[in-house]
């Protein structure tokens, strides 16, 4: 890294750490004076013609440049550690594109997959098991048509969309909303390493960032800047979900909603999503159909599936699978009712559900519900 580079990364870190200078205010200081140094370097009155405050100038003034010495250790601590500059050509375009983009974004992993065509799936922390089913198979089917599949590391459907691009072996971004050398929530510890070293975390907060309310937003916002569309999986009718949907909405990004039952709190959100005009998604060629134009020459060929016929009935089942088969029998059944015949636990049965639909022998329909195809 030359001089110059270290010195404008510097002064954006510096920028960064400064009280009351926000996204949307450091990037208008950006497009107005061209640079993090010269926002740094700024005379009084030209900060004065730029609109800041005297609390604000005063602030920038006297900002302590010895504080970025944690973003500089943590920098320093590995290969995979990166810190993007808004020109820096890595820098995602689509993001670097809407207004008040980060000035900098701290990233651990590969920064390449920021290049990638990018899809958000988001939802409820408070999952049903059939929805983090769905963000799961949704998120694999994707990643291994070449698209990343980028959300923020929560609970519930932000985890199981990350974990179906990672099953799938693709590519998969996670958005925090703290500085990278925290994880939050804790539990997604090992989520997050994994993240790290196949796909890429990205944060536009410092390190040393605890989560507060206020950065979730934040995040979300970003989230889906960097994606072509958001798919709310599940969401309740207040929830972050429809904010990240409403900021892509405002970005011009699609906006696509997978259903779900009247009588589940968590398929609200969805619904009033599409009475909005999202898409309805009842299969992941609803998604792909969408954004066709802008994945030319970006997607991979669809994983072969066995043909059940031509294979003599295909590979053997699981005696597991065999008793889930017998257990749907002729009928067409809910989730939580096989859960309850089988006895299995629910990550037993999401995953016998995938190979099972995978490999042809299951399907769930529009209702949500799991029927055997029978002759397999």
């Amino acid at each position: 890294m030359t001089g110059g580079a270290v010195a404008a990364r510097d002064a954006a870190l510096t920028l960064l750490r400064t009280p009351g200078l926000g996204p949307v205010t450091l990037a208008k200081l950006h497009a107005r004076l061209g640079s993090a140094e010269a926002i740094v370097n700024a005379r009084p009155g030209v900060l004065r013609d730029a609109g800041l405050s005297e609390a604000r100038i005063n602030a920038l003034q006297q900002a302590d440049a010895g504080l970025i010495a944690p973003d500089l250790a943590w920098l320093a601590a590995g290969p995979d550690r990166h810190i993007l500059l808004c020109d820096d050509a890595r820098y995602p375009e689509r993001l670097r594109q809407t207004p008040g983009a980060p000035l900098l974004l701290f990233v651990h992993g590969d920064p390449d997959w920021l290049a990638m065509p990018q899809l958000a799936i988001v939802g409820s922390r408070s999952a049903t098991p059939q929805g983090a089913l769905n963000a799961r198979s949704f998120a694999e089917a994707l990643a291994a048509r070449g698209i990343t599949i980028v959300s923020g590391l929560a609970l519930g459907i932000d985890g199981a969309a990350h974990e179906g691009a990672l099953a799938a072996k693709g590519g998969t971004v996670a958005v925090c909303a703290t500085g990278l050398d925290r994880v939050y929530p804790a539990r997604h510890q090992a989520l997050a390493r994994q993240i790290a070293a196949e796909g890429a975390l990205v944060s536009e907060f410092p390190i040393g960032t605890v989560p507060q309310q206020g950065f979730f937003p934040r995040r979300n916002r970003v989230i889906s800047a960097l994606s072509l569309g958001v798919l709310v999986v599940e969401a309740a009718r207040e929830s972050g979900s429809l904010i990240t949907a409403r900021f892509a909405m405002e970005q011009g990004r699609e906006v696509f909603a997978i259903p779900g039952s009247i009588h589940n709190p968590q398929a609200r959100g969805c619904h009033a999503l599409i009475r909005q005009g999202a898409k309805l998604v009842e299969s992941v060629d609803d998604i792909l159909e969408e954004l066709a134009p802008q994945l030319v020459g970006h997607l991979r060929d669809a994983p072969a599936v066995p043909d059940a016929e031509a294979n003599g009935g295909g590979e053997a089942l699981t005696p597991e699978a065999d008793a889930l088969l017998a257990v749907l029998g002729d009928e067409a059944l809910e989730f939580d009712t096989l859960l309850a015949r089988s006895g299995a636990s629910v990550a037993t049965l999401s995953a016998q559900l995938l190979t099972l639909e995978l490999s042809g022998r299951v399907v769930q329909g529009a209702d949500g519900r799991y029927r055997a195809l029978r002759g397999t």
